[in-house]
């Protein structure tokens, strides 16, 4: 299987009911150099035996490891010690991709890449075709992740890594109790290092679920709080702009007190900005608290 160009990965938790229809359009792929890596971070549903199944059927090169529910972080671990092909990219369990998106990968890899990208950045669209935030500048051949937002860049936008590459950086941290580190950690570093090549064509067709996330951003932020503060300490460091290291600083502060951390200034990489926002980042703390009491409340009056 390592003699393909691209790992199509796939992290799976209780996703049964859509991922159905990510298999169906890899199945559709006009070029088939590529394989499937699902890694089920601990589903009860019946996940396993569908894999199972198409696995059987043979359309499609397909892996498969199940392992204990560790939250996305830690199935992007699994998989980045998996995969044997150059590239790889992310394909989450309720979303698909169009049938020409292997093809464009890696038609255009073989063509412009190169040792000195970390890989490709392409565009997420949604279900009827509209692209996720903005496309890319004519004329913007590479870029680095941060950077494109920074010149004011929005949107998701679709990753594809060189295996070789993600191999460099330290893995996700698991902290016990907890289901999530941002995923951005890593692409974080890889900006201090590399640029992407951008592809200005849809690699992904996204379904966002409507599920009322501001509210879940909060409830993320409470039981989250150390992989939430790791987070903020490397977005300190590699932020370029003043102001949103200020911003990060808040949100530090504001995870620490969660987690109850009396160390959080010395652990800190930036300590003045640290100490200076302690004030503003008790009152996030305290606005984080009061939103997850009265969500709780709702809940239970439900």
């Amino acid at each position: 299987m390592g003699n393909k160009t691209l790992t199509i990965f796939t992290p799976a938790y209780n996703r049964a009911h859509t991922i159905t229809r990510t298999y169906e359009s890899l199945c559709r792929q006009t070029c088939k150099d590529f394989e499937w890596l699902v890694i089920d971070d601990g589903s009860t549903d019946n996940t396993c035996r569908l894999v199972e199944k198409w696995i059987e059927e043979d359309i499609i090169p397909i892996r498969y490891i199940y392992q204990h529910n560790q939250g996305m972080h830690g199935a992007h671990n699994t998989a980045y010690k998996n995969i044997e092909t150059e590239l790889n990219t992310c394909i989450d369990s309720d979303d698909y991709m169009p049938d020409d998106a292997v093809e464009k990968i890696c038609s255009f890899w073989k063509e412009h890449g190169s040792d000195r990208y970390a890989g490709i950045i392409g565009l997420d669209i949604t279900e009827n075709g509209k692209v996720i935030g903005s496309s890319f500048p004519k004329g913007l051949k590479e870029t680095a992740l941060g950077d494109f937002y920074s010149r004011g860049g929005s949107g998701d936008k679709k990753l594809v890594y060189r295996t070789s590459v993600i191999r460099q950086y330290p893995e996700y941290p698991i902290f016990e109790g907890e289901r999530y580190v941002g995923l951005a950690y890593k692409y974080m570093l890889i900006d201090q290092d590399y640029t992407l090549l951008t592809l200005n064509e849809p690699l992904v067709v996204v379904e966002y679920q409507v599920d009322g996330s501001s509210v879940n951003m909060y409830r993320q932020y409470w039981n989250n709080p150390k992989g939430f503060a790791f987070f903020r300490k490397t977005e300190m460091v590699t932020t370029k702009s003043l102001k949103r290291r200020f911003m990060v600083c808040i949100h530090y502060v504001s995870s620490s007190f969660i987690s109850k951390n009396k160390h959080f200034i010395e652990e800190s990489p930036r300590k003045l900005a640290t100490i200076l926002s302690v004030p503003f980042g008790y009152l996030l703390y305290r606005y984080i608290a009061h939103k997850v009491k009265k969500n709780s409340k709702m809940n239970i009056l439900k």
